[in-house]
């Protein structure tokens, strides 16, 4: 019995590559439409895509292009070629605006954008052409099933970005130590509290800034040094007043304690 069962299977197999394959290199149109609908159906997305692909051109204009647009453009997101289904979605969209399909395949167009998104170190042009994409879709279909999760895509990117612009702005700092220009790290700080005023690094980019502003202080030259001081010491205040149970509160504290000793010996002078 086991013998025959697997003979069965076997035969059941080749038949199948078999009509896939007498599909392929056929000639009739109505024939690979059918064989690439059943392989779809199977779950063989490469295989149905090969097979409209040939076809697509033919049947443009005719009732079943809608059908077979949107099963082309399925087929990659499923095989997870994201750029191919990014693109491929946003022509059906814009070729069947009317279609029962449209807002399904508007939002798969928009989170294959989605999934072409980086890692956060790398330069994020996709992930800012994500957003775009998926804030047009929220725009469009603001009662859409699919808000939610759009919603949610378009938190994550832009945390991507926060974090980002976050790294970049710290490592001014890092640089400062070579470069002592400790200016460049207090700008690009205020540059990203202004971009991301509620950042979850909010408080780390503080104590940045007011470590940057120490540093120059503690570096100037005589001339500069007084309002350097002073200039750090207000920075100082500002995180200790928004952030007084800091992780970073005991290295703020050590540093202003400097900062108070070397005011002193101005105050002395004057």
């Amino acid at each position: 019995m086991k013998k025959l069962f697997y003979i069965f299977i076997t035969c059941t197999l080749l038949s199948s590559c078999s009509e896939y394959q007498k599909a392929l290199k056929g000639t009739d149109i109505g024939t690979k439409y059918k064989e690439g609908e059943k392989q779809f159906e199977k779950g063989k997305y490469a295989k149905a895509n090969k097979l409209f692909e040939q076809v697509i051109p033919n049947y443009r204009g005719k009732p079943q292009a809608e059908k077979l647009t949107y099963l082309h453009a399925k087929a990659y997101y499923e095989m997870e070629e994201w750029y191919l289904a990014s693109y491929q979605f946003e022509r059906f969209a814009a070729s069947y605006p009317n279609s029962e399909k449209v807002e399904e395949a508007s939002f798969l167009g928009a989170k294959s954008a989605y999934m072409l998104s980086p890692v956060y170190s790398k330069e994020q042009h996709e992930t800012k052409e994500a957003i775009n994409k998926l804030q047009s879709f929220i725009n469009l279909y603001p009662e859409s099933e699919y808000l939610a999760e759009a919603n949610k895509l378009v938190k994550e990117l832009d945390f991507k970005l926060e974090r980002k612009a976050f790294d970049i702005a710290k490592q001014y700092n890092t640089i400062a130590g070579y470069t002592a220009d400790y200016n460049a790290p207090i700008q690009a700080i205020d540059a990203f509290i202004f971009d991301f005023p509620g950042s979850v690094f909010r408080e780390e980019a503080l104590f940045i800034k007011f470590d940057s502003a120490y540093k120059l202080a503690m570096n100037s030259v005589y001339h500069k040094k007084q309002e350097r001081l002073e200039n750090a010491k207000t920075y100082y205040n500002n995180f200790k007043t928004s952030y007084a149970n800091s992780e970073f509160m005991e290295e703020a504290n050590r540093m202003n304690e400097e900062i108070e000793n070397e005011l002193k010996n101005f105050s002395t002078k004057s």
